[in-house]
């Protein structure tokens, strides 16, 4: 097994240090294979942001896939927004914007979808999508391949069509010719899982789109801040989110959906079935569970005893 600790939307500049110091914790103590930061680093992709940033990357676990959103281009500098969007980013984050991880369950890859010519879409080029079916194309089916935007590829319903990154119909079309499993992306700050095929009906394919809602910002549009924890062992996938409760000054476990690859994509397991699966300690196979917890359970029971019952740390 492995576990993804996917975060987006940082906004350093406009966030509250208690949530701040609560990610980080939250996140150290879970010890995830690899971290994801889907874009929105900084609110206006000023040095000082940039470098607040760094500082909290840098307690985090690595390895790490971070790419930019729209927020880390400068607005009000023109001359900048054009010239050179992403220097800053560049500078204090990272120099690598096709950031990449592999090992023996899952393969990832980022794609900057921030421009420069709108302050808030996002778009994918042709040249993009070549280089990730390039990438993933190489991999058999049985390894997760996970591609990470700012922008999404789809929506909850009631949101503005255009907050989907451009291009978007072209790009799904090569993802499905080389197997794309799951999209991870923000910019909403809003928590929310979908299928690719309801949107776009590519025949024989339906990746798993995940997105992340605001990690640290005060910018929560109607939702607590939280992050994502996605557990991969081939052929499931399970998506929990742990939400900020201000009151304890924790991040805790507050739904969670389990997802199988069939033939034709990725299907939502009902409660009942993924309650009677977990993984064993060391992630080699899948074994009956000695536990039940619903969509929408908090499980403090299960993740206080995890460690006085052995073979079951980050299990589902």
């Amino acid at each position: 097994m492995k576990t993804i600790a996917h975060l987006s939307d940082l906004h350093f500049g406009r966030t509250d240090e208690a949530v701040v110091a609560g990610v980080r914790e939250a996140v150290s103590g879970l010890r995830p294979s690899v971290v994801v930061v889907s874009g929105d680093l900084t609110q206006r992709a000023r040095s000082a942001q940039f470098r607040e940033a760094r500082e909290f990357l840098d307690a985090l676990p690595f390895p790490q896939i971070v790419v930019p959103g729209n927020h880390d281009v400068p607005l009000y500098n023109f001359f900048a927004r054009f010239a050179s969007p992403l220097e800053k980013f560049r500078r204090h984050i990272t120099d690598d914007l096709e950031p990449f991880y592999e090992d023996e369950e899952m393969v990832l890859t980022g794609v900057n979808t921030a421009r420069s010519l709108t302050t808030k879409y996002g778009r994918i080029n042709e040249r993009q999508v070549a280089r990730v079916r390039e990438r993933l194309s190489k991999y058999p089916d049985e390894i997760t391949k996970i591609v990470v935007t700012h922008h999404p590829f789809d929506l909850p319903e009631g949101h503005d069509e255009r907050e989907i990154v451009g291009r978007a119909r072209m790009a799904i079309e090569a993802l499905a010719a080389c197997g794309a499993d799951l999209l991870l992306a923000g910019h909403l700050h809003i928590s929310h899982t979908g299928q690719t095929a309801v949107r776009y009906k590519t025949p024989g394919h339906s990746a798993l789109v995940v997105q992340a809602g605001t990690a640290t910002s005060t910018r929560g549009r109607g939702e607590s801040n939280s992050f994502n924890l996605i557990r991969v062992k081939h052929p499931h996938v399970h998506v929990e989110r742990r939400v900020w409760q201000p009151e304890g000054g924790v991040f805790r476990p507050a739904s969670s959906e389990t997802f199988k690859h069939t033939p034709d994509g990725w299907s939502r397991l009902s409660d009942e079935v993924a309650a009677g699966i977990s993984f064993d300690e060391d992630g080699t196979g899948l074994q009956p569970a000695h536990f039940s917890f619903g969509r929408f359970s908090s499980a403090p029971c299960f993740y206080c005893c995890a460690g006085a019952r052995k073979g079951l740390r980050g299990s589902f």
